[in-house]
């Protein structure tokens, strides 16, 4: 190694060298309008890569708006799956960020503040998802009732 590298530590996440290099200039103005997305893209696959629940939504996602298809659903109601769905996902991508912001904040310290920083975005997406299987469930289970009826 030369003296410039860092020696890395037996507990470096390969992944935290990924997000870093990839994240090093994104301190940046955006320089255009692709730049823009492509940091968008940098977070939400940040978030698909490291945020287990993330990855849950987006599941739970892509099943409401199959399920919506394959019921025939009308398409405002497929819409609103998507919108309740898609609010679900930007709560979560908000959560990541302030857990990350609090982190770096405080560092590894605990602080009362930042408990309830974190609790309350945690919070956000709790509710975000409970109203999201409500409309999901409203929407969702009469016509799925019906067809599994139908079927005996």
């Amino acid at each position: 190694m030369t003296m410039s590298q860092p020696v890395p530590s037996p507990t470096t996440n390969p992944l935290e060298k990924v997000v870093t290099k990839k994240r090093e200039l994104s301190w940046q103005v955006a320089s255009s309008l692709f730049v823009s997305f492509k940091y968008a893209w940098c977070g939400i696959s940040y978030a698909f890569q490291t945020q287990r629940n993330f990855r849950i939504h987006v599941c739970v996602c892509i099943l409401a708006l199959g399920l919506s298809l394959f019921l025939h659903l009308k398409t405002v109601e497929i819409a609103v799956i998507g919108i309740t769905s898609g609010l679900v996902l930007a709560l979560e991508l908000l959560n990541t960020a302030i857990e990350s912001v609090v982190d770096l904040t405080v560092k590894q310290t605990y602080h009362e503040l930042a408990k309830i920083a974190k609790d309350c975005a945690a919070g956000a997406v709790l509710v975000s998802a409970l109203v999201a299987v409500l409309v999901a469930g409203t929407l969702l289970l009469p016509p799925l009732l019906t067809l599994i009826s139908s079927a005996f």
